[in-house]
């Protein structure tokens, strides 16, 4: 028979098919092993770049908020607590509108100036100058109850910023009364500002 003329042939393909039998199978093994060993890893940097993303998106809100901040810090430091050549003018005419608004009718105006002193006991015992002008403005008007409480709501709901120091109240005839108001206000010295940047 063939078989038998041919069966080192045979032994030999027999062979052959065994070793590719157990190749295939070894190879599939190990194959799939590195395919679960890259799986693994895909997930793992798929995990840390939704991490990184995360971060990102957390930096950039933080980022915006900080922008956000500096610019309200920006727009309190240039208008509303700006410097006296700027803001005085603007301050004296927002009160006298109100008192218009109000229907009272201030006689007159006194003003004082004075440099700011600082709030912390921090500040004061280190004797740092915060670079600020105090000025306060006093007036009297008479008016009904309603005319006077409209004015000081109106004083607390201005734009300007303007603090009501003192106040004082007295009944007059009928039914006026007298009220004795003391504003005042802080402006920005911009010559101390820079002093104290260029000390920096």
């Amino acid at each position: 028979m063939i078989w038998r003329e041919k069966r080192i042939l045979l032994i030999i393909l027999g062979v052959l098919l065994a070793a590719n039998t157990m190749f295939f199978f070894t190879y599939r093994v190990q194959y799939q092993s590195r395919l679960d060993d890259l799986d693994t890893r895909l997930e793992a940097a798929e995990q840390s770049l939704a991490q990184a993303r995360q971060t990102r998106l957390t930096t950039e809100r933080q980022i915006q908020g900080y922008r956000k901040v500096e610019a309200d810090i920006a727009e309190v430091f240039d208008q509303h607590w700006s410097t006296q050549p700027k803001r005085f003018t603007a301050m004296v005419g927002e009160v006298k509108r109100l008192a218009i608004a109000s229907s009272l009718n201030p006689q007159s105006y006194s003003f004082e100036r004075a440099e700011a002193e600082a709030r912390t006991s921090a500040a004061r015992r280190g004797g740092k100058n915060i670079g600020a002008t105090e000025v306060g403005m006093s007036f009297t008007v008479q008016g009904t109850y309603e005319q006077i409480r409209r004015l000081i709501n109106l004083l607390e709901l201005s734009r300007q910023f303007v603090i009501i120091d003192q106040i004082s109240l007295n009944a007059a005839q009928d039914q006026l009364l007298t009220l004795n108001l003391h504003l005042k206000t802080i402006f920005r010295d911009d010559q101390q500002a820079r002093v104290a940047t260029n000390r920096l």
